[in-house]
């Protein structure tokens, strides 16, 4: 579906680039998340997907079409779904979808139907004469997602589409992205909520910097590269000569019978193993590789505050 090579972006006056030298390919029918620290390209990336912006350098095509050339086919079957709220505050619901069932140039004759289905998906039938400006903030996000479905798209770009909703809103929107899924749609789903990524997403990418750092399957993710973190439960807590034993290892956290290393290498997990052998320390329990998402993430981009 979506194919790219080697694209370039560097904003005006900008002094390094939003994208660099950024090659991925994003499979048809895909469920893909998006993850990166803020500024790391991904606002950027989906604007060019959606022809907003055209790249310094690179190909980029949707379906065949390529951008920014082609980016009235490719609007004709995608939809943007932002992060800010993109309605008309003072018109009722209904009224901002027929607005923009109109700037889309739906047929008078199509456009009850699309209407309906848009209500009824985003579970807004109840609430379609009500004023936008008055309906909570998981309602206004469920607004945007079925203005983003009424030209129903083959592609669909959800950006921070949960962003301060409370918890039941948030369920019924990522199980409402998971109903679109199944019956076609190709997802790029971007967010911080790693743990949505996680339940949602068969395919992620990481982009930091403009550079993709990390692109697979959740599983592909955890178990890559050749520095992982270690934790190791002892059987019994190391005694005072078997903690100076260990002093020497550079970033080891030990604490009661519990050893942890954040980056640990294969190598330095054989000579460690060694080392607890050697001393006569037993192992009880380990785990060896990235627990999850999130520790992956901070892995990947570090742990410094972002703008």
């Amino acid at each position: 579906m979506i194919d790219i090579e080697g694209l370039t972006f560097r904003y005006a006056h900008a002094p390094q680039a939003a994208i660099l030298d950024l090659s991925l390919h994003i499979r048809g029918g895909s469920l893909f998340g998006l993850l990166g620290p803020n500024g790391s390209g991904k606002t950027t990336l989906i604007s060019i997907l959606t022809g907003l912006l055209a790249p310094t350098s690179g190909q980029v095509r949707v379906d065949s079409h390529a951008l920014p050339a082609q980016a009235r086919a490719v609007q004709v079957f995608s939809a943007l779904v932002p992060q800010e709220y993109a309605f008309y505050p003072q018109l009722s619901v209904v009224q901002n979808l027929r607005c923009f069932a109109g700037v889309l140039g739906i047929a008078a004759t199509e456009r009850r139907k699309r209407l309906h289905a848009a209500l009824t998906i985003a579970g807004l039938n109840d609430f379609a004469k009500r004023r936008a400006d008055r309906l909570s903030g998981g309602l206004k996000r469920r607004l945007n997602l079925a203005i983003g479905l009424l030209n129903r798209p083959r592609l669909l770009l959800l950006d921070e589409p949960t962003v301060g909703v409370d918890p039941q809103s948030r369920h019924f929107i990522l199980e409402t992205i998971k109903q679109l899924n199944v019956q076609g749609t190709t997802v790029v789903y971007t967010t911080h909520y790693m743990e949505e990524v996680e339940t949602l997403c068969d395919e992620i990418g990481v982009l930091d910097q403009g550079r993709l750092l990390a692109h697979g399957t959740l599983a592909e993710l955890l178990s890559q590269g050749d520095a992982r973190s270690l934790i190791i439960s002892l059987d019994s807590e190391p005694t005072a000569q078997q903690r100076t034993t260990m002093n020497g290892i550079h970033g080891l956290k030990i604490t009661a019978n519990e050893l942890q290393l954040a980056a640990c290498s294969q190598e330095h997990l054989q000579q460690l193993l060694s080392l607890l052998t050697a001393h006569r320390m037993r192992v009880a329990r380990m785990r060896y590789g990235y627990g999850n998402l999130e520790e992956l993430f901070l892995q990947l981009t570090g742990r410094q505050l972002r703008d």
